[in-house]
């Protein structure tokens, strides 16, 4: 497991990548963004490694990938 594959919250997040909480949800809607993943009953978050690949190249970001285009 990488030391980055923490699961990180929304206000992270938004701080990370600079986008808004509405651009977020619907970029993860449109298969642009990396979707959260379910951490309890009412709570949700995103792989921190997944977020740093997306903040790294978001044009190159594909889901499920583990890679971006570049092969890093």
């Amino acid at each position: 497991m990488l030391a980055s594959d923490r699961i990180v919250r929304l206000n992270t997040v938004l701080a990370r990548t600079g986008l808004s909480r509405s651009t977020i949800y619907r970029k993860i809607a449109e298969g642009t963004f990396p979707p959260q993943i379910k951490i309890s009953v009412n709570g949700a978050g995103w792989k921190e490694s997944d977020i740093n690949r997306w903040v790294a190249n978001p044009v190159a970001w594909r889901p499920g990938s583990g890679r971006d285009l570049d092969g890093v």
